[in-house]
């Protein structure tokens, strides 16, 4: 801005505030200063009496990142006046409209204007259509592209990696690289990361850290904290601990990454630690990182430090606790049994509690067997979210873990008049490349008969040793045999079977589940790890569970 100021003064002392190329240059300065510089901008601009294409462009792009609702207003008039559009006005338009999610209609105006075919405006298309979810429509531009630049394929990779195409995103990276004169850049590479973290595949992450390194990508504060985060959400907790020491800079958002990572993966004290340490370094944390703290002192049991963090959040930081903050510090309550509290935590929440916040407490009472509490919170949640099919489960679950077989039938025939399913369990291996999925009593599976028969002869060795199912998560009225038949047959416990069959020289098993692991099955993997030596890394809805010869990294705390 102050060299916006300067440029300014110097005009007026000379005389020249009213030639128009010198307005340009001021424009133009005070657009290299956005987001502060906008209201500057605006002025100068309404100062020029017929603002040309190049001023309306001009103006457009400052607002295009930072105030997008701008940026489409700016243009809406400039089209008013009568000032044409070139190809240069149509990638800032684009732009700001995908930062709003909207700007389809924008398409049909291109083809009119005879703008369809610019590659800047082209690759400014992938992009919206990528930030709207039309990954088809994205995909139908690129694929019209006559020569692809660069930024044509990382903005066709970005859009499949943000909309969940993780596979279709690494196989278009590959092509990519098969093209003369087309490098991967640093925004590439942020986007294959990106869709690697999404597969959780650890051996896609080796091969695309190996490839940074080999194209001789410098390992900045960019690349690294993507990195950090890629191999935490693929298993590899040590990993990511490894390429945050080789860092030579770090920012915040780096050592969140790895707080993250570590309050996922059970070391929530090491987290604990890396959060004090940060702050040594003269760092001051952000919301996010307040976040990773408390999931830490969560998933650890930490009650007293949790305290102590959420309390410093506006104390000590000035920082006003947002729904996140408050939702950890319920699942903090609730995970170490004080759950009357937690409820009393979020009935006085200066922030009005939302479905997921409830939610939490009720998953809490349940765990714990506070059935009268969970009815409580359940008619909470029914106010805000009446149909979400988990609600339902849990309240069901509790009435089925106390023996109230008649409830917790009326729960389920309330789910089938209003029509909600319950959401299927499912597990995923990968192994070499290929993708396994299994689901409860599963038959489907080519090796179905073969894998079952392994796992009963796993049950079987293991009771020899003293296992006995836990049979406590089976909820309905039936004989202690057709109870632990039910369990016997979970999906990660096919997942592990196949496993063991079909790989036996793999060191690690890694499986992915949808759902929270239950207490046999996380009994079960214990068990499974000591007797055949592996170690079997689960990562379910909430976190990772490392199982190493006969334990767990959650110490049994989750």
């Amino acid at each position: 801005m102050n060299h916006a100021y300067k440029l300014h003064t110097r005009l007026l002392k000379t005389g020249n505030h009213n030639d128009p190329l010198s307005f340009r240059q001021l424009l133009l300065s005070c657009a290299a200063s956005a987001p502060e510089s906008l209201s500057y901008a605006r002025s100068i601009f309404h100062r020029i009496p017929s603002p040309d294409t190049f001023a309306w462009n001009t103006i457009i792009r400052a607002h295009a990142h930072a105030s997008p609702s701008r940026a489409l207003a700016l243009f809406s008039k400039m089209r008013s006046n009568g000032v044409p559009p070139d190809h240069f006005t149509f990638p800032f338009v684009l732009t700001a409209s995908s930062r709003l999610h909207i700007g389809q209609h924008l398409h049909s105006l291109l083809l009119k204007l005879g703008f369809h075919s610019d590659i800047f405006v082209q690759n400014a298309l992938i992009n919206l259509y990528g930030s709207c979810g039309f990954v088809e429509l994205a995909f139908n531009v690129f694929d019209e592209i006559t020569h692809r630049d660069a930024v044509s394929w990382s903005s066709m990779i970005s859009c499949f990696a943000n909309n969940h195409f993780g596979h279709e995103a690494l196989a278009l990276f590959r092509k990519m690289q098969l093209v003369e004169n087309i490098r991967p850049d640093e925004v590439t590479m942020l986007s294959v990361i990106s869709a690697v973290s999404s597969l959780g595949t650890l051996e896609l992450g080796w091969w695309v850290h190996f490839f940074i390194r080999r194209s001789g990508l410098n390992l900045n504060v960019s690349l690294g904290t993507a990195l950090v985060d890629m191999y935490s959400r693929c298993g590899s907790i040590d990993e990511s601990i490894r390429v945050f020491d080789e860092m030579p800079t770090r920012n915040v958002l780096t050592w969140t990454a790895l707080i993250n990572g570590l309050a996922v993966h059970g070391r929530c004290r090491e987290a604990l630690r890396m959060f004090y340490e940060m702050k040594n370094f003269g760092l001051t944390p952000d919301c996010k990182t307040f976040i990773g703290v408390l999931v830490a002192c969560s998933h650890g049991g930490l009650v007293d430090d949790g305290r102590q963090v959420f309390e410093s959040i506006r104390n000590v930081y000035g920082i006003e606790p947002m729904l996140e903050h408050y939702g950890c510090m319920v699942d903090l309550l609730g995970r170490a049994g004080l759950v009357y509290e937690a409820y009393e935590f979020v009935m006085r929440m200066p922030i009005m509690p939302n479905s997921i916040v409830w939610r939490t407490l009720l998953g809490a009472c349940v765990n714990h067997n506070q059935v009268e509490l969970a009815e409580q919170v359940k008619h909470r949640i029914f106010e805000l979210d009446p149909y979400h099919d988990g609600d339902y489960v849990l309240l069901s679950n509790a009435y089925g873990g106390v023996g109230r077989w008649v409830d917790r039938a009326g729960v389920r025939n309330s789910m089938r008049v209003k029509r909600i399913n319950k959401k299927p369990g499912y597990s995923l291996i990968n192994v070499d490349q290929e993708i396994h999925e299994f689901v409860a009593g599963d038959n489907f599976h080519p090796q179905a008969d073969v894998i079952r028969e392994f796992l009963v002869s796993i049950v079987d060795s293991m009771r020899a040793e003293g296992y006995a199912p836990d049979t406590s998560n089976v909820l309905f009225d039936v004989e202690e045999e057709e109870k632990e038949h039910s369990l016997g047959f979970h999906s990660e416990k096919l997942a592990v079977a196949f496993a063991l069959l079909n790989f036996e020289d793999k060191r690690t098993i890694r499986i992915m589940k949808n759902l929270r692991i239950c207490l046999d099955c996380h009994c079960f993997m214990k068990q499974v790890s000591n007797m055949f030596d592996k170690e079997i890394i689960v990562r379910d809805r909430n976190r990772f569970h490392h199982f190493r010869k006969g334990s767990c990294s959650c110490q049994d705390f989750w």
